[in-house]
């Protein structure tokens, strides 16, 4: 089985192409523009990943205006591509922030959230998302895995990915940045978990269409992961620092344990760890 992936960025695609190994083909930006290159390197394909996080430039920042309209056009040829196709599953990775926001107390992100983008970019990723499952139908299903604070080591080299990699890059020079004011929640999952999600579903496609939320099904407020980091760095907290894009929340981890028999396989004191020695700790 040949899998196309598209819209690759520095750090989800390279885990799944790996992983992937040489079932992967990864279609260059340009062949995007040429419907029969593009054609010739999807035919032997039974399914297509794209990565619908954010614009492939990322000069653009997610609240420009631009970041819609790039994200959009770049879509286009992929979508029409899976519609000359007879059987392709297609799965689109991006991100919570087309949910709306959550704060403690709310149910789980799962199916039945609500959706409301934050930010262009987001704006951006549902347009795409909402077109593909239109053209959903049987022999040819559309996935959308939308994932939750994914953390971990770029395959390309530094920086690490994620606010443990943040925290403890800053904690060499004796502080962290907590976004808001503590008491915020985060769902943390590892970008081998969201691959094992991925690769899942690859083996087992819906009969037409599904979307869902990827995550630990576990929250930790951020009061109390800034003292983790504290207390093995010794780290200065300081709380109320700027929270414009955090995604806050717990994933519906029933659903994913359902669909997928998915169980996070790296535990947060894991993930906090790899970001310490990453760091030189």
């Amino acid at each position: 089985m040949k899998v196309a992936i598209t819209a690759s960025d520095a750090f989800v695609a390279p885990y799944i192409i790996d992983a992937l190994g040489d079932s992967a083909v990864v279609i260059p930006d340009d062949v995007l523009e040429d419907n029969m290159a593009l054609d010739v390197m999807l035919t032997p394909c039974s399914a297509l990943i794209h990565i619908n996080s954010r614009p492939v430039d990322t000069g653009v920042a997610r609240n420009d205006r631009e970041a819609k309209i790039m994200m959009r056009e770049a879509a286009r040829p992929v979508l029409d591509a899976v519609n000359r196709h007879g059987e392709l599953h297609m799965i689109i990775v991006g991100t919570l922030r087309v949910y709306a926001d959550w704060s403690p107390g709310d149910d789980y992100y799962g199916p039945e959230s609500s959706l409301s983008p934050r930010d262009t970019a987001a704006e951006g990723q549902l347009w795409i998302e909402e077109n593909a499952l239109e053209r959903a139908e049987s022999g040819r299903p559309v996935s959308v895995i939308r994932a939750s604070n994914v953390q971990g080591i770029p395959l390309s080299g530094p920086p690490g990915n994620g606010i443990l990699h943040r925290w403890a890059s800053e904690s060499q020079i004796g502080w962290i940045n907590v976004p808001g004011s503590g008491d915020d929640i985060k769902d943390l999952v590892h970008i081998e978990d969201l691959v094992r999600v991925i690769l899942s579903v690859l083996d087992n496609p819906p009969l037409t269409r599904e979307s869902f939320a990827v995550g630990s099904g576990m929250g930790i407020t951020m009061n109390d992961l800034a003292n983790i980091y504290n207390e093995k760095t010794g780290a200065s907290v300081e709380l109320n620092q700027s929270s414009e894009g955090e995604v806050w929340g717990i994933v519906d981890a029933w659903f994913l344990d359902h669909r997928c028999g998915f169980r996070p396989s790296i535990s947060l004191e894991e993930m906090i760890a790899e970001s310490l020695e990453y760091s030189g700790y």
